[in-house]
């Protein structure tokens, strides 16, 4: 499919720029394969109950504040 493509477009080029070519796709390889070792090395982060115990709050956090008592 594709490569059946790009290569009939190389065929077509001369010999100093297959070779740029070449060293273009090398490069790409070595980029993805990096890229692809970085993403398998990260850490999940998140999730529930990350911060369980980590935390506290208040009993009455969800009881009006003094302050709004006059506008209630």
């Amino acid at each position: 499919m594709i490569e059946n493509a790009i290569l009939k477009n190389v065929e077509k080029l001369p010999e100093s720029v297959k070779q740029s070519v070449l060293d273009y796709t090398e490069f790409l390889v070595n980029r993805y394969a990096a890229d692809a070792a970085q993403t398998a090395k990260a850490t999940p982060r998140g999730g529930l109950g990350i911060w369980q115990g980590q935390i506290w709050m208040s009993d009455d956090f969800d009881e009006p504040l003094e302050d709004l008592k006059d506008y209630m």
